[in-house]
């Protein structure tokens, strides 16, 4: 019994020190409004980034510069990513994910086609982060709860994921397919079951929305997590140096 006492005991004085030896280091996350830090947490939207601290230790520092209603394109013209490479250092991580906004054709201030300036700009991203020391990641976009009358899942960002890919493999950088794995977990949940992970207020309680809505593009809590979820099981399938300070996979 004292042997085993002794051998429990040690487990809990290696436990933190094993934590202790990770070095610290930070994560920049560059992003839109399904990525961005929501502040009035009386409304239940959230960002993935935001939910992400949740899953990590606390060696990780994570900086989310993701904001609302961003492409590529507005982030950078906005000055947006020159502040970033300002606060980047060497050996600093930064995550890019973009395409709702550059989808907009519609809106000449936010769009990047995806043949063509969305996959230049990264590139662009890729080396700035690169020049500073840092380490550059990329993500698709996430899927949109747009089903069909058929059941169906329209996957609208599709080309924005793929160029995200084609830029990651040419670059050799780390990718993390979040499209997919969204995608095919709303279409394996259904329209109806999938309801719960984005927005859906009722009338007459926000002033934002005094008829209420159903968005199918901003996450909730429950979405937010989902996302982030997946990110840190990407992390570890793929064996990432990142996947060392992922401590827990469930909230």
């Amino acid at each position: 019994m004292k042997s085993l006492v002794c051998l429990c005991l040690s487990i809990l004085v290696l436990l933190p020190l094993q934590a202790s030896e990770l070095k610290r280091v930070k994560l920049h996350l560059v992003g839109d409004s399904t990525m961005s830090d929501k502040p009035n947490l009386a409304y239940p939207e959230r960002g993935w980034g935001q939910l992400l601290p949740q899953f990590l230790t606390p060696q990780l520092t994570i900086v989310n510069h993701a904001a609302n209603g961003r492409s590529t394109r507005r982030f950078l013209n906005e000055g947006r990513w020159q502040l970033l490479l300002s606060e980047l250092g060497k050996g600093d991580y930064v995550l890019i994910q973009f395409g709702h906004n550059d989808s907009k054709q519609s809106d000449p201030a936010r769009y990047a086609a995806a043949d063509g300036d969305y996959q230049r700009f990264l590139q662009q991203f890729i080396t700035d982060v690169r020049a500073k020391g840092g380490i550059p990641m990329l993500a698709s976009p996430i899927c949109r709860r747009n089903f069909a009358d058929d059941g169906s899942l329209k996957r609208d960002l599709a080309t924005y994921a793929n160029a995200a890919a084609k830029v990651a493999s040419e670059s050799e950088v780390s990718f993390f397919d979040l499209q997919q794995q969204s995608c095919d977990f709303w279409l394996q949940l259904g329209k109806a079951a999938a309801q719960p992970y984005f927005i859906q207020v009722p009338p007459d309680l926000y002033a934002k929305f005094p008829d209420g809505t159903t968005d199918n593009t901003h996450l909730s809590v429950q979405g937010a997590s989902k996302i982030a979820q997946f990110f840190v099981r990407d992390l570890k399938a793929q064996q990432h140096p990142l996947a060392a300070y992922v401590y827990r996979e469930l909230l």
